[in-house]
């Protein structure tokens, strides 16, 4: 019944984990977690990762999911049609993991676009597809006579690869009356099996027994192994070796050498003689990988290390030791030895690349991922943690994200500079002392059009002789690209533009490919001396990139004309006419050679020779000026006619030259040399176009005139029409208005007429001046009250006889300036005192200087006139004045200040017989009035 019930349990603990494969899931932000059974074949289904993850199968597909493993072999795939997880080839879960009871592989799935990582945790689930078997497949024992019922007997328990309920999970021993098997050992964990003697044995009756005992799994169905069991009875020796304990614990580094002691080993045998001396040996049943990394000496006990220990591999190990006498019938006693393995940092990490997108763009942004990797490292612990880094000063960076690593771009990018970089990414754990390991990461940089060309000059000149030949080639122009490939490729092309009308292409050409520029035509420099053109340099790069360079191209000059004789000329039946007096004295001047040459420069200087004449002491001609003058005077008995021929001949190399025969009459008297029209004659044609450039040069000067004079008018009526007078053209309709009316007008208007931040006295007048009056100034005049002039009139309205006090209207003055300025710009002003009468006429004397009269209207204008108020005089404000040099000036002058022009911005004006010796108007009293100039637009420095 136990163990039916123990089997069914194990049916219903398999089911589970069957189920559990089927259905496994992940937790939320936890690894992918599946389980599959081993054995199973090639293509079995173990899981949907699509489903699992909430992505459509397709979308894997196109992201390039991928599984990746640490290990090196592959026994899962992922299948990117239904995005499921398949056996790849068959698992065995003892090889895989050997006696652990869990077994798990760990894989990543990586998934791209954007890069995503997810840990896959697959549990190899066992089956029970191994058999218990005992370590021998015999046993003898030799059992005293003497032992007493209830003495113990141990046996190697079965050994069965499977775990869990596919395990051994009973034994059974065939019938026998003398023997049982106590299982007690076996449920609490040992290896130790105990055949137990029930009743006392008798050699006479039975020397040897045969048992059968039987190991069972749990498996279903189940599967057993059998050992064959042989007792043979003998006598004496009744005591067994004893071990001071049980069971040793001991820990052990992992990096320990071999020879090394693990523990020793003490077991004791209180029989005498042989049956006392113990031997000490391995348990047939310790596993032959122990044997291997331990041994343990016979005599002494001492368990020491005899292969590499690897933490790695495990972490513990169960030594099993007998001490077994000397005796004639042996006698054995067992212990264990638990060794304990402790990590050592004797792994260094592991890089793996996992991906790797080169080559890189230039223009990648800052954070483009570059490489996928991952690092392991095979130890535990802190040994474990591992940090990565690069070498400082690389445009690039790690980021990570568990254990997993992406190598990003950081800074900008430059194929030009580095076309590739070998990237060493070191890994160092936290272990000590630390191990390290270095991956190196080859990353090329792919080039992208960002570089113009770059021509080797900033400008070309070119110096081409005239008459050139076509196709010369003028220049080679080059240009660079820093960029690679097509990127790197440069055409050259002429930029569009005009050279004397003409097309750049009618005159120079260039070769796309090389740069070569040629000449399209032959050069002239009498046509065209220096012209330019632009030459752009451009790559093949999309989209692409341009510059150009200005080549500056002159002609230079070839002796290629000879001389031109203006004057005189001749015909090749005529000589050039002259005629000289027959009194003509020595050095008297017979005629000039006027003769220019098309060249320029030392090919155009000209030297005139005296080739041939018919008296060749006569005449002689200068060299430079080509002047023919007589070297003596003429006699009576003179030839009438001498024969010159005359050259002219340049500085050229070669020299060209041009003659003239002339024919010098001698006459008693030159009475009027009538000019030769052969030299003079034009063509009608060139007659008819001078006409037409002289219309057309008449017409365009009226029309400018005309023009300016409609211009002029309409700007005079335009300023009449803003002073509220009528007159344009000359024709002027001027409405007087009353002295009221100006008066009120100009109390309205003051303070608008008061620039903004001036504060002026009342009795001052704010004069704005043009031409030379840039400031502010103040202009003091003495004058009657009834004074007048050619230029400004005052006219007085008389106020009530007697009136006084601040507030009593005396007198009203309407300034007007010689200009005509309207009656809307007037200021009130306050006047010191004012002579209550009716105004007079201005004595005529009174005037202004005659020399100073056109100066003072053309560079002082009075833009403001202003109504006189009266009221009581302020203190008289003292400006600097300047008065008549002469000791009493005319009466009515005004003086420019001492120094200067008439375009100066200080003056003193003076109304009224200043002059004691000229008369005039005696009841009048003279008036000061102050005057304060600024230029428009300046505000006054003046302030209260």
């Amino acid at each position: 019944m136990a163990a039916a019930a123990r089997r069914s349990r194990g049916r219903a603990v398999v089911l589970g984990l069957l189920l559990l494969g089927l259905c496994a899931g992940r937790a939320a932000g936890g690894p992918l977690r599946y389980s599959v059974r081993e054995e199973l074949p090639h293509g079995a289904f173990v899981g949907s990762v699509a489903s699992d993850l909430g992505v459509d199968p397709r979308r894997l597909a196109a992201r390039g999911a991928r599984l990746t493993s640490g290990s090196g072999r592959q026994y899962l795939e992922l299948e990117l049609g239904r995005g499921a997880l398949l056996v790849r080839e068959r698992m065995d879960r003892e090889t895989l993991c050997e006696l652990n009871p869990t077994c798990f592989l760990s894989l990543e799935l990586v998934i791209e676009q954007p890069i995503e990582v997810h840990n896959v945790e697959v549990e190899v689930l066992d089956i029970n597809d191994n058999a218990p078997r005992f370590p021998r497949q015999d046993y003898r024992l030799e059992i005293s006579e003497s032992a007493v019922p209830g003495a113990r007997f141990p046996i190697e328990s079965a050994q069965d690869p499977d775990v869990g309920t596919n395990s051994v999970q009973s034994y059974r021993l065939s019938p026998s009356r003398h023997f049982a098997l106590d299982l007690k050992g076996f449920q609490s964990g040992s290896k130790l099996l105990e055949l137990v003697l029930q009743q006392p044995l008798d050699r006479e009756q039975s020397a040897l027994q045969q048992l059968v005992l039987t190991a069972v799994d749990g498996g279903d169905p189940p599967k057993s192994g059998t050992a064959q069991i042989s007792v043979r009875v003998v006598d004496t020796n009744d005591n067994p070796p004893a071990f001071d304990r049980s069971t040793y614990t001991v820990s052990l580094l992992e990096n320990a050498l071999p020879g090394t002691l693990v523990v020793k080993l003490n077991a004791s045998d209180p029989d005498e003689g042989s049956n006392g001396d113990v031997i000490y040996s391995f348990s047939s049943y310790t596993p032959q990988k122990v044997r291997q990394l331990f041994s343990v000496d016979p005599h002494s006990g001492e368990v020491r290390v005899n292969g590499t220990l690897d933490y790695e591999e495990s972490s513990s190990y169960e030594i099993y030791v007998q001490a077994t006498d000397q005796g004639p019938v042996s006698m054995a006693g067992h212990c264990k030895v638990l060794v304990n393995i402790v990590d050592a940092n004797d792994n260094a990490p592991e890089v793996v690349l996992t991906s790797l997108y080169s080559p890189v763009p230039e223009d990648a942004k800052a954070g483009t991922v570059v490489a996928l990797m991952s690092v392991t490292d095979q130890d535990s612990g802190l040994n474990k943690q591992v940090s990565l880094r690069i070498p400082p000063g690389l445009p690039f960076t790690l980021n990570s994200f568990k254990n997993s690593y992406t190598l990003v771009t950081q800074g900008k990018l430059d194929h030009e500079k580095a076309a590739a970089y070998n990237i060493t990414v070191t890994a160092t754990d936290s272990g000590s002392p630390p191990l390290s390991s270095q991956k190196v990461i080859h990353v090329e940089i792919s080039d992208i059009n960002d570089n113009p060309p770059r021509f080797e000059e900033p400008v070309y000149s070119v110096y081409i002789p005239e008459n050139n030949p076509l196709g010369v080639l003028l220049c080679s122009i080059k240009a660079t690209d820093p960029d690679v490939a097509e990127n790197a490729y440069v055409s050259y092309s002429l930029l569009d533009g005009e050279i004397e009308g003409l097309p750049v292409t009618s005159y120079v050409s260039i070769k796309s490919d090389s740069g070569n520029m040629y000449a399209v035509r032959s050069f002239d420099y009498e046509t065209l001396r220096e012209f330019q053109v632009v030459v752009q340099a451009r790559d093949a790069g999309i989209p692409p990139l341009s510059s150009t360079v200005t080549v500056y191209i002159y002609v230079v000059d070839e002796n290629d004309h000879a001389p031109q004789i203006l004057y005189p000329t001749s015909t090749n039946t005529s000589a050039a006419l002259e005629m000289i007096p027959r009194s003509a004295y020595a050095g008297y001047l017979v005629t000039k050679i006027i003769a220019i040459d098309g060249d320029s420069g030392q090919n155009a200087w000209l030297f005139f020779h005296l080739v041939h004449t018919s008296d060749p002491g006569m005449f002689r001609i200068e060299l430079h000026t080509g002047e023919i003058r007589t070297t003596r005077k003429l006699g009576e008995d003179s030839t009438p006619t001498f024969n010159l021929t005359v050259e002219v001949r340049d500085n050229g190399e070669p020299p060209m030259s041009s003659s003239v025969a002339i024919t010098v009459a001698v006459v008693d008297r030159v009475s009027k040399i009538i000019p030769d029209t052969r030299r003079h004659v034009k063509s009608p044609s060139n007659y008819s176009e001078i006409t037409l450039y002289l219309i057309i040069a008449l017409s365009a000067i009226s029309f400018v005139f005309l023009f300016t004079i409609i211009g002029l008018t309409v700007i005079k009526c335009y300023r009449y029409s803003l002073y509220g007078d009528s007159c344009c053209a000359g024709f002027c309709g001027v409405r007087e208005r009353s002295p009221a009316e100006l008066y009120k007008q100009a109390n309205n208007n003051i303070d608008a007429r008061l620039p903004h931040g001036l504060k002026v006295q009342p009795h001052f007048i704010e004069v704005r001046g043009n031409g030379s009056l840039t400031k502010t100034y103040c202009y003091k005049a003495c004058l009657t009250a009834g004074s007048g002039s050619d230029t400004f009139m005052f006219y007085n309205t008389c106020g009530p006889t007697g009136t006084t006090g601040p507030s009593a209207v005396m007198t009203e003055r309407h300034l007007t300036g010689q200009s005509g300025q309207s009656a809307q710009n007037l200021i009130i002003l306050k006047n010191d005192s004012i002579t209550p009468n009716e105004p007079k006429h201005p004595n005529p004397d009174w005037r202004y200087s005659a020399s100073l009269r056109a100066g003072m209207q053309s560079a002082v204008h009075m833009e403001e006139a202003g109504v006189l108020r009266g009221g009581p005089g302020g203190p008289d404000q003292q400006w600097p004045t300047v008065s008549s040099a002469t000791p009493e000036p005319e009466a009515g002058e005004v003086s420019p200040p001492v120094g200067a022009g008439v375009n100066s911005n200080s003056w003193t004006f003076k109304f009224g017989p200043g002059n004691p010796k000229q008369g005039g108007p005696e009841s009048k009293k003279q008036t000061q009035v102050s005057f304060l100039l600024c230029r428009k637009g300046e505000s006054s420095q003046y302030s209260q």
